[in-house]
């Protein structure tokens, strides 16, 4: 796999199944989960309240607000590689 476009963002032992963290990648701010051994990227700013999506409910692995699906963040392609999680960001 080639690492162009990508960045490393964490170390992959760092978050837990079930668990996320804040991260800062190509000057954003995303909110990074472990979904099972599956990560997933989103944009950190909630678009219904300005918060951290952190604070609200929302589907990790489409970035829908659980309440209003019409409602979404964007979410960025995560993978693991070498033991760390890279996310591929796209304007």
């Amino acid at each position: 796999m080639g690492n162009e476009g990508w960045l490393r963002v964490a170390a992959a032992n760092d978050i837990r199944p079930g668990e996320g963290r804040v991260v800062e990648a190509g000057g954003r701010t995303l909110a990074l989960f472990n979904v099972e051994g599956a990560y997933y990227a989103l944009d950190n700013a909630c678009s219904h309240r300005g918060g951290p999506l952190g604070d609200g409910d929302l589907d990790v692995t489409s970035g829908a607000n659980v309440n209003n699906p019409a409602v979404r963040v964007a979410c960025f392609p995560a993978r693991v590689q070498d033991g760390a999680v890279f996310v591929q960001l796209r304007d």
